[in-house]
């Protein structure tokens, strides 16, 4: 769950209930957790030193299964980004027992008390980890952006690298990031903006105590460091994507235009919040004019994540652009394998081509099989997160049953309304006819249960 903090251990019993509704597993079989101490005391034969480049990562502070690590250096008017990530298929044969317990699991799953690895801790967490405690294995993928923010993979090779500096997003300085960082990301917004992207990352909801009993949804704005690093990542993806694609090869991230429907919703929503939404301004442009700092703003984008559904994977078909639409480009998902089962094998390809050499065969083969398996993950994955994210709302208004709330209805189906509260970030259904997109309602709460994590509400008043 990246979405949602529970500092307060308020939600412990409804999330053991989502991990069993879930599958959400435990821990690792034996005979994974033993090929796993194996794998991790295997030495990189396959790599050139590069310990001597000062690698930085930046992370949530608390974060130990470490994918990235960058560096920055100037060519003329261009940027370097060698972008360092964990050399996950050096430790994981195809086929093996650490390999198939991947393929069975897809992602890594995040719950706000805690997460299921993709990959036995003693890998995720350690060997494979690109940690600052010494030398790790990793595949360098050297992305050269220039002055308008274009991208292109110039190299990638096998290297070790020490990671210098261990870096948290609360607490990094400028001083400790490399001279072109900041400049580094200007560039990517800059090439997005042309572009016409427009990728929504709402900030984090926060359940806190209430003085005097109860809870509230709070949201975390993000920090200016993590839409930097980010770009990193997105620069780094782009390249790879674009080196793919060209060789006639790969697995790429798609996502389609939200639909009308799906707008108009948003547009209600918008309303709901009190927000300015010129009529001739479309998403991506209204999008540009948010700050997550605002509560309002910031419940409109969780809005829009919520609504922005259709990710998925495609692998490479002859005369046809993988697009994806948030992005406006041609997209991959390569920097988190120890996430996303998918990562390893774009890596594998993209780290083969750029030095000339055939895709191996399990790769290009993974890739026509990957999309379904990604694709069940993902559903599990979206499914708790609403699931938790429907707890920390029934937790919160727990105690308001028969407390009156005004809405505006999103969208109408048979005898439903979809509703947005007006003063609170949820999303809710209830019971009603007559009413269309855009009218103000009346609801009353009638039950709030943390236990099944549902929320229900009765209309008591048509539009104001």
């Amino acid at each position: 769950m990246k979405t949602l903090i529970d500092s307060t251990n308020a939600l412990i019993g409804g999330l053991a209930a989502i991990r069993r509704q879930f599958g959400v597993p435990k821990d690792f079989p034996p005979d994974v957790l033993a090929a796993a101490e194996a794998a991790a005391r295997r030495e990189p034969t396959k790599h050139v030193d590069r310990t001597d480049r000062r690698f930085v990562t930046l992370d949530p502070a608390t974060s130990t299964d470490l994918d990235q690590a960058f560096a920055i250096e100037r060519s003329g008017a261009d940027l370097l980004l060698h972008y360092a990530i964990a050399d996950v298929a050096w430790f994981v044969d195809d086929g093996d027992a650490i390999d198939q317990e991947a393929w069975r699991r897809g992602t890594t799953l995040y719950l706000p008390d805690g997460k299921a690895g993709l990959y036995p801790p003693v890998l995720a967490e350690g060997a494979a980890s690109l940690l600052p405690t010494g030398p790790r294995p990793a595949v360098i993928f050297t992305t050269r952006i220039d002055l308008d923010g274009n991208v292109r993979l110039d190299c990638a090779e096998r290297a070790t690298i020490r990671n210098t500096a261990k870096l948290a997003y609360g607490s990094v300085r400028a001083a400790d990031l490399p001279p072109d960082f900041a400049e580094l990301a200007q560039r990517i917004e800059a090439a997005e903006n042309r572009r016409g992207a427009a990728r929504v990352d709402p900030p984090e909801q926060e359940v806190a105590a209430v003085e005097g009993g109860g809870f509230q949804l709070l949201f975390r704005p993000r920090l200016l460091a993590e839409d930097q690093n980010a770009a990193l990542s997105l620069a780094s993806n782009l390249a790879i994507a674009d080196t793919l694609l060209a060789a006639g090869t790969g697995l790429f991230r798609v996502m389609p235009e939200p639909d009308r429907k799906a707008v108009l919703r948003l547009r209600q929503s918008a309303r709901a919040l009190g927000l300015d939404w010129p009529e001739m301004a479309t998403l991506a442009q209204f999008e540009k004019t948010l700050a997550p700092a605002d509560s309002s703003h910031a419940a409109f984008m969780l809005a829009v994540r919520r609504a922005s559904g259709g990710a998925s994977y495609v692998p490479y078909r002859e005369g046809v652009v993988p697009w994806h639409a948030p992005m406006a480009a041609t997209y991959t998902h390569a920097t988190a394998p120890l996430r996303r089962l998918a990562d390893r094998y774009v890596i594998s390809a993209a780290l083969a081509i750029a030095n000339g050499q055939a895709v191996p065969a399990s790769v290009t083969a993974a890739f026509e099989t990957l999309p379904a398996v990604m694709g069940r993950a993902d559903a599990r994955d979206g499914q708790i997160e609403r699931a938790v994210v429907s707890l920390a709302e029934a937790l919160m208004l727990q105690g308001s049953e028969g407390q009156s709330f005004e809405a505006v209805v999103t969208d109408t189906d048979d005898h439903t309304l979809r509703i947005q509260l007006c003063d609170l970030p949820v999303i809710a259904r209830v019971r009603g006819q007559g009413d269309k997109p855009g009218d103000r309602i009346r609801v009353r709460l009638t039950a709030a249960d943390p236990s099944r994590h549902t929320i229900s509400f009765e209309q008591i008043g048509g539009t104001p």
